[in-house]
């Protein structure tokens, strides 16, 4: 009898590869699908590419595990994980922020985590 070894690879759902084949890194798991795109857009505006999985996952909470039905945001290159944690970081203070902004242009009060003012949408700088 011929035996075959079978590398072993790692769950689905703790990696996956991007189109050259090589290994895509989790970097944030979500608590909701718009905080996973918000965190995509900025890591896109650095230059980072990566990616959200588990976008339509929720609907199989019930049949799998909720926590596995998370939205997860992945990064393409595994060498951008540094600048992306940075990324992140900011994300996350700039989300927890219970400040207020006031709009140059409208005088409208926004939430701290506001870059665009929801009134007349302007950029509001910090």
């Amino acid at each position: 009898m011929i035996s075959r070894k079978i590398p072993l690879k790692a769950p689905s759902f703790w990696r996956s590869e991007n189109e050259s084949g090589s290994v895509m890194q989790r970097l944030y798991r979500a608590a909701n699908l718009p905080d996973a795109y918000l965190l995509l857009h900025r890591l896109q505006h650095a230059g980072i590419e990566a990616r959200v999985l588990n976008e339509h996952a929720q609907g199989g909470v019930g049949e799998i595990p909720f926590t596995h039905a998370y939205p997860e945001v992945w990064l393409v290159e595994p060498v951008d994980a540094e600048r992306a944690r940075s990324v992140v970081a900011d994300f996350e203070r700039r989300s927890s922020s219970e400040t207020t902004v006031v709009c140059p242009f409208c005088n409208e009060e926004s939430p701290g985590s506001f870059e665009i003012c929801w009134r007349c949408g302007a950029i509001i700088d910090r």
